[in-house]
Formats: C-alpha cells, structure tokens, sequence
C-alpha cells in the first residue's frame, strides 16, 4: 500500500482550481447514509454517477433499496427513488461489495460530540478501517487507485492523525494506491438539496492531483469551481464557518435583549444594519491580526455594556470580545517574554494604518505593557511625531506613555539597530525595506500585510497564522 504523494505539478492553496469539471460517470461509495450522506448519494445518483450507499443500520439500507430517504428532507424521496429506478442508486452493509469497481469513496459518517465536547471520532475510524481492509482483501475486483475522501466534520489533524495511520496500517503490503482529501459539505436541514447545487462554498482539501481530478470528474455538474486547498484548511473551514454562525446569531440575540428593554425595535435596526455591504455585512474585519482599538470601537463597546448593566442584563458574548481583545495583546507580550529577548522594535504605534490617532491604540498598550516589564524598547510610526500630538490624542499618550519621546525613533532602521524581535503593525515601504535589510532574529507580522519578502526572512512569525 502506498499513499500517492504530492508530485510536485500541483499547488493545493487557497484559490488554486480543480482540474476542469469534464463529467464522465464515476463509480462511488458514500459511506453513512444519515442527511449528508443520503442527501450525497442522491444527488450524484441523479448526475449520472454509479453510488452505492453504504450502512450498518440494515433498516437505512433497506429504505433506500425500495427507493426511500431514511430521512426527512424536501425532495429527497424523489432523488432516491429516481436514482434506485435507473440503477444508478443502490444501498448495502457489505463494504466489500460497496467498493468493486469503485472509484473513489466518501466518507459522511456521524461526528458527535463527546461528553466531554470533542468530536467523536469512532464512526471515521471505523469507516476508514472498513474501507482500508476491504480494499487490501480485493484489489483484484477494486480499482488499484483509490480515492478517499472525509466529508463528515472533523477538527484539524484528523486526516494526518487518525486516516493516514489507519490506512497505511490496514493496507500494509497491498499494492493499491490511496489519495486522500477532505470535501467539507455546507447543507442545510431542509434546503439541503438545493444547497447541494447553490453551495456557498465548494472546496476540497487535498495533495494528490489525482484526488483533486476524481472530485472534478464527480462534481462536473456544479457551476461553482473547486478551490483546492490544503487538508488541514479544509478541516478548520466548516467549524470556523458554524461558529461565526453561532456567533451571528447570539449578536443579534443579545442586541435585541438589551434593545428591547430600552424601547427600541431591534428588528428594524438589524435591518438597517445588514444594509451596510462595506463594513457589517462583509469580509470586512474578517482576516486574523492583532486587537482592535481607535477611539470607536473600544469607546462603543464599552457603553452598550453600561447600558446593559444599568438594565440588570449580561450580554456575555459583547462582554467577551473585549476579554478576547486584551488576550490578543497578552497573547504577544507572552511570546516576547518567552524568547528571553531584551530589545524590542515596535514598528506602528497608531491604531490604523495611514493615521496618526493614539488613542485606545492597542499597539500604544504593547508598548506600555512591554517597558514596563523591563524591555528596552524602540518604537518608528511613519505618521507619528510626539511633537505634533494635540488634544485628546496628546492626553492619552501622556497618560499611557509618558516618555515617548525618548522611546519613538525617526528613522526604521533606528528602531531595528540591536532588537532581537521586530513586532511590526506597519507596512509602510520603509518599515518593508528595513525589514529586508537589517532583519532582526524574530519579527512577528501584527497585520498580515508585509509581503512575500518579509515572510520569506528566517525567523518570520504571524501573529495568528
């Protein structure tokens, strides 16, 4: 048994396209027929593929071998009866006969939560195992290329942890050739078959071209191109997608608690706020970095809280972001605390690029947090001049950093000469050219915007990535 490596002719990264959708029917089995795999097996049935479904629940497979859904969706039946009608649709317990001739197989096993909240995983291994001795015991009657994929949700490292290890187990000493991906699957209960055909998403993770090609080759009748991308990408997608939308709907929830309580119709303000296409309804703010701050975000907050709790309401999941926003600073002290380091280089202090504005700056509380914790510590800002600060933004400095101007610099190369760490929120081209020039042992990228230059430097960290 080998698993068929990355060949070096294909880049799996985000945007990459899948070999051209050219159709030409495929043989599949589609192991677990719940919603995901029945609705799965249904709709490739119904595009001319070969499915077989495969099951341990003989009840499931009886249904659907007298052209029933075993389970209830829209349209469902229909697919299924259509599909065991044009012997392109049939369902079995016996894994071994599931995979004669079979081309690929796609694993939409159950992954429920542990007692404990992790994903119980027993339903993959067993899935796997099955599938891996099946093929050991008739590569004769089986495809000697194989192509599994995971479409059930699992956590990041399930394929490298738990499928690889099982298969090149199972399969020691078999010639067949196995290409693994991960195809996460975006359907919903009771519009599942029309998301099937108008998914949001349509990604596969994989190395193998051969994997990417089969899935082309399954997929052809969708409008919407493959994005290949890494496995562990793949892995991470879908639970990154549910929890932004848990996260959506406690938002809501909790505005409405508190909106109502002060008169207010929070129906009419979601309205008006799912109206902004540039910023709130977006991939605005949406890219992993540093914390936030500037003089609205932190400010607004912080009274929408007050009011809360001047109406005895908890609004836990506003409370949180600002809790998270500070672990967000914390998060790369302890990461300059831990690399026995001395001398920093903080290259942007503002709290957004091409400003000048200090103010609830997370960038002015790394500085603070960090001198005050013995570093010593030099800060350039393309826009900054402690000179030229007035007002509310002089106040606010000389309330957190007092003696910056003994700290900021003029000049980039200044502020790297002798650091061991660079932190760097700023991609000004001189920040980017000192960067190049005179790297430090360690810079850690706070904004995500540095360039293919910076990253490549020895010793190139990103804050979140």
């Amino acid at each position: 048994m080998y698993l068929r490596p990355h060949c070096g002719l294909f880049s799996a990264g985000v945007g990459a396209r899948s070999p051209r959708q050219v159709g030409g029917r495929v043989k599949v089995a589609v192991f677990g027929l719940g919603y995901v795999g029945t609705v799965t097996a249904g709709v490739l049935a119904s595009n001319g593929h070969d499915v077989v479904g495969v099951d341990i629940d003989a009840s499931k497979v009886a249904s659907v071998e007298a052209g029933r859904s075993p389970v209830v969706e829209p349209g469902l039946d229909a697919a299924v009866s259509a599909g065991v009608a044009s012997d392109k649709l049939r369902a079995t317990t016996d894994v071994g006969q599931a995979l004669e001739g079979a081309e690929a197989s796609l694993i939409c096993v159950g992954t429920p939560s542990s007692p404990q909240g992790s994903s119980d995983l027993s339903h993959i291994t067993r899935a796997v195992s099955d599938i891996a001795r099946a093929l050991a015991q008739s590569d004769h009657t089986t495809s000697r290329q194989h192509t599994l994929v995971v479409r059930s949700t699992v956590p990041p490292g399930t394929l490298v942890d738990l499928v690889m290890p099982l298969l090149a187990e199972q399969l020691h000493g078999s010639a067949v050739s196995v290409g693994l991906g991960i195809c996460p699957e975006f359907l919903r209960e009771g519009t599942a078959i029309s998301d099937f055909y108008d998914a949001p998403l349509m990604v596969v993770g994989t190395e193998d071209p051969m994997v990417a090609k089969v899935m082309a080759n399954l997929f052809y009748f969708l409008d919407s191109p493959i994005q290949i991308v890494p496995i562990s990408v793949a892995e991470a997608l879908k639970g990154a997608c549910n929890a932004f939308h848990a996260t959506k709907i406690s938002f809501a929830n909790e505005v409405g608690r508190l909106f109502r309580h002060l008169g207010v119709d929070s129906r009419m303000v979601m309205q008006l706020l799912c109206q902004d296409s540039k910023l709130n309804i977006s991939p605005a703010y949406l890219r992993p970095g540093f914390a936030f701050g500037g003089s609205c975000l932190p400010k607004d907050l912080r009274s929408l809280l007050y009011v809360a709790r001047m109406n005895s309401l908890d609004l836990p999941l506003l409370s949180g972001a600002l809790a998270s926003n500070r672990l967000s600073v914390n998060e790369v002290v302890m990461r300059v605390v831990a690399s026995d380091a001395s001398s920093v280089a903080l290259l942007g202090l503002s709290f957004k690029a091409e400003s000048d504005d200090l103010r609830e700056s997370p960038f002015v509380d790394l500085a603070e947090t960090l001198i005050g914790k013995g570093f010593d510590l030099r800060i350039f800002d393309p826009l900054v001049d402690s000179t030229a600060l007035v007002g509310a933004n002089l106040r606010y400095v000389d309330a957190k950093l007092p003696h910056l101007s003994k700290v900021l610099t003029s000049d980039p190369v200044e502020a790297l000469r002798g650091a061991e760490i660079a932190l760097v929120s700023s991609s000004d081209c001189r920040v980017v050219d000192a960067l190049t020039k005179n790297p430090p042992a360690t810079t850690i990228d706070l904004c995500g915007h540095l360039g293919s230059a910076v990253e490549a430097l020895p010793g190139y960290q990103g804050v979140a990535w």
